[in-house]
């Protein structure tokens, strides 16, 4: 990275003008915040654009997959599996290069678009008494900066889908309670198809959508939907570019892979001294041990909130993990901002830290030093890890908890309406 110092500045910019958002009790109007975080966003991308330095998968398979849209091959095998995911942000990225921009730019004008978006979206998740400070701290969050802008990941796209079938969900369900028809359940589950198609982590909170549904039959509605639509892009590439049936093989093979790579983040980076290793007997292990926490943390918070629950879910995931990348960080980022935890905001700060060192301070090595560093920096997010489990919704884990004992707005921010 060549401008770190400029980099650290704005980022810790933020997140003291949220510090001191949170501690005056500001509410901003939406016009503001909206004004600061395109800033803060448009600053970063100025900044990143111009950058001699850009992430690997960034600059190397998210452009490959976009230039194979542009001469109607598959962005999967273009890219030799770096792309593994369906082909809707490869049509994002090819509509922003046919305009005739860098790539330093086109590649992070979807995602920063989807991040401002949210700033929105995290405020009608919070509900309408605390929507205010909740924009405020998801628009200077350091770790949705990082990851939307100067990363390139496209968590915040799929994100934004997956707050967005939350939000349609809800919709449904107090139609329904009131009286009404209520939003079809379809419409939640095809914005969480929009979600998988960009990524395919939200899979794990298909069961949280559902249920936020007042129906069993608004269910099924929500089910089949959030099928349809990955299938639906799946059928689209034939019609998009040159293909074959074999290939087509070949690309549901990349799509179903998940590589074995562990020792960036926990107790795989231990196990391996902070460097990264193709392990699959500790991958296979490790995924046992993740899709059982998941599949335990859902029913413990069952009964909780369901924006709490889906914070408990994908801070559990953080803790057990056996592979990770830094850009997984944002998945819990517009969840706790909208219902924050006691522990919610040092824990975010601190995860904050252990990317921005990835990110800005490890980029200054040359290869030699950056493996030398990343030990020491893979280990150390067990640190992180412990506060994240602070952070855990733990004593709203029953609604009839949170009606006895009432905690301040930095513990407790009711279930919004």
């Amino acid at each position: 990275m060549d401008h770190p110092e400029f980099t650290a500045f704005v980022l810790v910019a933020g997140v003291i003008l949220a510090a001191v958002g949170h501690w005056r009790r500001w509410r901003p109007s939406l016009p503001v915040v909206l004004a600061i975080g395109i800033a803060l966003r448009l600053i970063l991308l100025i900044s990143a654009s111009s950058d001699s330095w850009q992430p690997v998968d960034y600059n190397e398979g998210f452009r490959a997959a976009g230039r194979a849209i542009l001469h109607h091959q598959d962005p999967v095998l273009a890219s030799q599996g770096s792309w593994h995911f369906l082909p809707m942000i490869p049509y994002f990225y090819a509509l922003a290069l046919a305009t005739g921009l860098p790539w330093e730019i086109a590649g992070r004008v979807c995602t920063l678009i989807a991040d401002v978006v949210l700033i929105v979206l995290v405020g009608r998740l919070a509900g309408r008494k605390h929507a205010a400070s909740a924009r405020l701290q998801y628009a200077c969050n350091p770790i949705a900066l990082m990851i939307a802008v100067i990363h390139g990941q496209v968590e915040p796209i799929s994100l934004v889908f997956l707050v967005g079938a939350y939000l349609l969900a809800r919709s449904a369900r107090d139609g329904a309670e009131n009286g009404g028809t209520g939003l079809n359940g379809a419409w939640a589950g095809a914005m969480f198809g929009f979600a998988l198609s960009a990524k395919s982590w939200p899979i794990i909170l298909l069961p949280v959508v559902l249920a936020i549904l007042p129906t069993w039959r608004q269910r099924l509605y929500g089910l089949v939907a959030a099928g349809a639509v990955p299938v639906f892009f799946l059928a689209t590439l034939p019609l998009v570019v040159s293909s074959s049936w074999s290939n087509m093989l070949d690309v549901a093979r990349y799509l179903g892979e998940v590589r074995p790579i562990v020792g960036e983040w926990g107790w795989t980076a231990w196990m391996t001294g902070g460097d990264w290793t193709l392990a699959p007997t500790a991958a296979k292990v490790g995924q046992i041990i993740l899709y059982s926490t998941i599949a335990l943390v859902m029913w413990l918070w069952w009964r909780a909130d369901r924006i709490d629950q889906t914070s408990a879910i994908l801070l559990a995931f953080m803790l057990v993990t056996p592979r990770m990348g830094a850009q997984y960080l944002m998945w819990f980022v517009p969840f706790l901002c909208a219902r924050p935890t006691r522990w919610s905001r040092p824990a975010m700060a601190l995860a904050a830290v252990w990317a921005g060192t990835g990110y800005i301070y490890l980029t200054q090595f040359d290869d030699t030093g950056w493996w030398e560093n990343h030990e020491w920096w893979a280990m150390s997010s067990v640190a992180v890890i412990a506060l994240l489990a602070l952070a855990m919704p733990w004593q709203r884990r029953r609604p009839e908890s949170v009606e006895k004992a009432p905690a301040p707005e930095t513990e407790l921010v009711p279930a919004a309406k």
